[in-house]
């Protein structure tokens, strides 16, 4: 593994283990949810998790292609 993988590698477990509770709610969901009770807020709070991945995860592999392609051109 060449060292800017190692790096990489060891950034993103930083993220992961120092990752803190997060609210993904804007301020007019966490209105709605605080009316709704604490299970249905985590609920919506987990969809609005879930249903960002997929732009984010999407994002994250253009990058890592425009970035492996940017590598090979480099070499």
């Amino acid at each position: 593994m060449s060292r800017m993988g190692r790096i990489l590698l060891i950034l993103i477990l930083l993220v992961v283990i120092s990752q803190a509770p997060a609210s993904a709610q804007c301020s007019i969901c966490t209105k709605t949810a605080s009316q709704l009770g604490e299970g249905p807020a985590k609920a919506l709070n987990s969809a609005i998790v879930y249903l960002a991945f997929a732009p984010i995860a999407i994002m994250g592999f253009i990058g890592y292609r425009w970035w492996k392609n940017e590598q090979e051109q480099n070499a």
